[in-house]
């Protein structure tokens, strides 16, 4: 069934007038007429009960009504918000977590120089939860830490690495030594999520030593501040990023630098299925944005191979 016939069974649906139906969509009353007609011939059954006096929709047709509305004004506003995005106007909300909204500055000035009527928006993402927002459509991209694995989403090039903190109480036993290795985890306790991917959390948190000691699980945690709570009081450590130890300098926290964690990747996220010119063009920005010198670098790099965290 072609777009052009749905729109006009859903318009005839609405008016149960032939002639209404053709002056709204700017046809022919006959061409109204054959392209019910082709419908009812492909469904195989009346979609509409025709009098001298009166046009009604049939039981079909009312099913079929119901079940084709939500999903051809979905397209249509899909499309309308690609027109908009192409002609360089429009609203793009950005997910980030932490201090990340103000790094990615230099993207966004550039992305307002090439598309100067975009606005642009942040949402805050809760690391225990990093892919909510994504999945109910209150982000259209999101800048998360590496690997996203999942189906329904994309993975941009790699945009930021950073060194591997952790982040413990200023009374913690590991809190006055100059680093730590990844064998030392087992003897912490580290805050738990609730709906973190266990892929994610074991990018950043792992479950086990290198030798296969288990790593302790405590306190869980729905946000960030819930967990730099449980870890400021002691109840708990998180490995972190390294940005965190900049934007968070708490008097009751210490970052210690863990010698032998990999560093931690970050990469723009989206909806596959809601992939617009507007991503694109921000995923472009991020990628052409001069790099932030220092140790934990924003910077592009090359995209993964094939297949990689879940591109």
């Amino acid at each position: 069934m072609e777009l052009r016939d749905i729109e006009t069974f859903l318009t005839l649906a609405e008016e149960l007038h032939f002639s209404r139906t053709a002056h709204r969509l700017h046809v022919t009353q006959a061409r109204v007429s054959q392209s019910i007609k082709k419908q009812e011939r492909l469904i195989g059954g009346l979609l509409f009960e025709r009098t001298s006096r009166a046009v009604r929709l049939t039981p079909l047709g009312e099913q079929l009504r119901r079940e084709l509305g939500a999903g051809y004004r979905q397209i249509m506003d899909g499309v309308a918000a690609a027109r908009t995005a192409a002609r360089g106007t429009g609203t793009l909300t950005v997910g980030t977590i932490g201090p990340h909204s103000w790094m990615l500055s230099d993207a966004v000035a550039l992305l307002r120089t090439r598309l100067p009527a975009v606005q642009v928006r942040f949402r805050e993402i809760q690391p225990p939860a990093p892919l909510d927002l994504l999945r109910s459509g209150d982000v259209d991209i999101a800048v998360l830490w590496l690997p996203v694995e999942e189906p329904d989403l994309t993975v941009g090039p790699v945009i930021h690495t950073s060194r591997t903190l952790l982040m413990t109480g200023a009374s913690h036993p590991y809190a006055r030594r100059d680093a730590v290795r990844l064998e030392d985890l087992a003897d912490c306790v580290f805050v738990a999520s609730r709906s973190l991917p266990a892929y994610m959390e074991e990018a950043l948190n792992p479950f086990r030593t290198p030798s296969g000691r288990p790593v302790p699980r405590g306190p869980q945690i729905s946000t960030w501040q819930e967990a730099l709570t449980a870890v400021a009081t002691g109840q708990a450590v998180a490995s972190v990023s390294g940005d965190i130890a900049d934007f968070y300098p708490w008097p009751n926290l210490a970052f210690v630098p863990i010698v032998d964690a990999p560093p931690a990747r970050w990469a723009p996220v989206w909806r596959t299925a809601a992939e617009s010119p507007l991503v694109r063009s921000f995923t472009q920005a991020l990628s052409d944005a001069p790099p932030t010198t220092g140790e934990d670098c924003w910077c592009a790099l090359p995209a993964p191979a094939s297949g990689a965290d879940g591109a």
